[in-house]
């Protein structure tokens, strides 16, 4: 039986004992994670049970990018795929997937589809890239092809290719990020197109949230299903270094964790387990990862954890759609990114003179970004050119590229030194919710 529809004391032993083995795994090949045990006194052997894992210190993005070599856990001629996720130091963090890891992203996938009623005999549009070193789309392709549905890799943007596909395969199922729903709804319209008698009924939202803390549509959910009443939403959520995804049901309750996959704790900003039901930030303790596994991995994603039975039957606790994100993260097109990471991609040109980055909500209810930019003297460039050559770089570097503006150097200068200020203003979030 599924232990996902085991009880909660069933699902809390089988975890402990997955645990155990994942520390002793660790005590042998990590080699941060062997200074860690040394260094808090820790006898690997000793951490046996959930409320163990409270013992151990939490490890951070900047772990991850300052001693990544050292998180590896296998020979590199072992690792087959080369995946990264963004920094909060600039830089991407590199990962580093072996065949057992692959296959274990095949398996979360196929459950967090069929948790969506995905199966044989469907077929899913994956509006997700599956290169740029990008794990999602990778693991959703995996996941597809082992469950038996149909896969149709299109990948993301171009709303003419995107419905070109739908008419020619009639896909029943899309997979993408929800705000571009409405630009495809947009072009539809435009170009009239009957989308809501077309061949798609359910979507599978990922990067960006459908509903609110109380499980209603949020904003943008709202719109798309006033829009298309016709098609069922799904959110998930995962990350890089969970190497899992939280998959909603059919009842739309929250994300299902598999339990076989990862631990999940949410603590306050005291560091310490707050009540189930209580917003937090999520930590993560990967299970059954080869290549680099992490012990209480800190997200800086804040939601609640759901450990009431699901009308689906499922016993497996459950996360809350993402309330906020913690240190000023940002959600932009579905990639989780930092301020730093905008501010490396800036001073990696020569012809910005300064720059401020603006965080507000978008009429879809997500994340939009505006990177401000003051030009330098003597620019042999047209804004055009600039903003064409700019957004290549943030491609290039975070996958997605935000909206540029350009200023009158003095005027951004401005705002960079307002009075009374001790240090430079380089990052305005204007984001109310």
């Amino acid at each position: 039986m599924d232990i996902e529809f085991q009880t909660r004391e069933e699902i809390k032993r089988f975890q402990e004992e997955l645990l155990r083995k994942q520390v002793a795994f660790l005590a042998a090949h990590s080699a941060y994670y062997q200074r860690v045990f040394e260094a808090e006194h820790i006898q690997p052997e000793s951490i046996r049970t959930l409320e163990d894992l409270h013992r151990l210190p939490f490890t951070e993005k900047k772990d991850l990018q300052l001693y990544n070599r050292d998180f590896l856990c296998c020979p590199r001629e072992d690792i087959i795929d080369f995946v990264t996720t963004s920094g909060t130091l600039g830089d991407p963090v590199t990962f580093g997937c072996t065949e057992k890891d692959l296959q274990r992203l095949a398996y979360n996938e196929r459950k967090s589809f069929a948790c969506a009623g995905v199966g044989k005999g469907n077929v899913v549009q994956l509006m997700t890239t599956i290169d740029k070193r990008f794990m999602a789309g990778m693991a959703y392709f995996l996941g597809l092809r082992e469950l038996g549905a149909g896969v149709i890799r299109v990948g993301n943007g171009i709303p003419e290719l995107q419905w070109d596909t739908i008419k020619r395969l009639q896909p029943d199922t899309l997979m993408c990020v929800p705000s571009f729903i409405l630009r495809l709804i947009e072009y539809a319209e435009a170009n009239h197109i009957d989308y809501r008698h077309s061949s798609v009924r359910r979507i599978i939202g990922i990067g960006e949230g459908l509903r609110n803390q109380d499980l209603t549509l949020n904003i943008l959910g709202q719109r798309i299903h006033s829009l298309w009443p016709e098609v069922s939403l799904f959110a998930t959520y995962s990350s890089t270094e969970m190497g899992a995804t939280f998959s909603e049901c059919e009842h739309g309750l929250g994300g299902h964790v598999h339990p076989e996959l990862i631990i999940v704790e949410i603590i306050g900003e005291d560091g310490e387990e707050v009540p189930d039901g209580q917003v937090g930030e999520v930590v993560v303790t990967t299970l059954g990862v080869e290549g680099m596994p992490l012990l209480r991995f800190r997200t800086g994603d804040m939601a609640a954890k759901l450990v009431d039975r699901c009308q689906c039957g499922r016993w497996s606790y459950r996360l809350t759609p993402l309330v906020g994100r913690k240190n000023n993260m940002i959600k932009l097109k579905g990639t989780t990114i930092y301020p730093p990471a905008i501010n490396d991609v800036l001073a990696s040109v020569d012809y910005v003179s300064n720059y401020v980055v603006v965080v507000r909500d978008s009429d879809a209810g997500t994340d939009e970004v505006v990177v401000r930019i003051g030009l330098k003297n003597n620019v042999n460039l047209s804004n055009k050119d600039i903003i064409k050559d700019l957004k290549d770089h943030f491609r290039s570097r975070l996958r997605v590229a935000p909206m540029i503006e350009i200023l009158p150097d003095d005027v951004i200068a401005r705002i960079n030194n307002p009075a009374g200020s001790r240090k430079p203003v380089k990052f305005i979030d204007e984001r109310k919710r």
